[in-house]
């Protein structure tokens, strides 16, 4: 049930505010959802192609700071739904169910990395501004469960409030990432991969079935396993997680 007063005591104040500093802001934002929907942690990222995103503002603890951040910033980024969805700079609030590929869930990134977090569900407000996207996201812990669709409401009727924020005070992020550089290359080249069989080995990784990539690069799924198979031959691997590891290792 959203706590009105909490929710206008919140916004009034950011009235006559021309700025705040990130941890201002985004603990007025925790504020703000928290009125809105039970909350139990919110992490803010900015990202920009294909750099290593910028954390704005969290709530964790220390303990839980090094995973939900630290641990993400050093390379499972690459392979967040998140982050994918913030570079098509579509905005809006999402669920992660909704943007994870169809076998994320069992994925190698899902089992060595995302359980780690213990969360039951994630949903992110995407802001794209100048030149970068700004994901606020909002998690729910195993304990507490997903959100239901009634707590999600109020929270997608105050999109719109929370895009208007973000573009406020967030809006010149981008300029902290330095300079205009496109994204860099990819690392399959250097180990003489094709760009099919980077392609593909790409969509392994965010969680695609064979049959989702597939469907994606309009080729058959035999095809998409003899490619694997090649993969595996020639990078001298046998599994997945030694196909993460390597993929982690050449991106850092």
């Amino acid at each position: 049930m959203t706590d009105l007063p909490a929710l206008f005591a919140a916004w009034s104040e950011t009235l006559g505010r021309g700025s705040l500093p990130d941890a201002g802001f985004g603990r007025l934002f925790l504020r703000l959802v928290r009125a809105l929907a039970p909350v139990d942690e919110v992490v803010v990222f900015a990202y920009h192609q294909d750099a290593r995103p910028i954390d704005l503002f969290s709530s964790f603890t220390p303990p839980d700071y090094h995973i939900f951040v630290t641990l993400y910033q050093a390379g499972p980024y690459l392979l967040d739904p998140f982050c994918r969805h913030a570079r098509e700079r579509r905005a809006g609030l999402w669920r992660m169910r909704d943007l994870a590929p169809d076998r994320f869930f069992s994925s190698e990134y899902h089992r060595t990395y995302y359980v780690q977090t213990g969360l039951a569900e994630e949903v992110g407000y995407f802001v794209p501004v100048a030149g970068a996207t700004v994901v606020l996201s909002l998690m729910r812990r195993e304990a507490s469960g997903a959100f239901s669709d009634a707590e999600l409401l109020p929270l997608a009727q105050a999109e719109p409030l929370v895009a208007d924020l973000v573009r406020h005070y967030w809006g010149g992020v981008a300029a902290r990432f330095g300079g205009t550089a496109g994204p860099a290359p990819g690392p399959w080249a250097r180990l003489n991969l094709t760009e099919r069989e980077a392609a593909i080995v790409e969509l392994v990784l965010q969680g695609h079935s064979s049959e989702s990539i597939a469907l994606r690069l309009g080729i058959t799924t035999g095809t998409v396993k003899v490619h694997r198979r090649n993969v595996y031959r020639k990078l001298g691997i046998s599994s997945q997680t030694q196909l993460l590891s390597l993929y982690l290792a050449e991106r850092d």
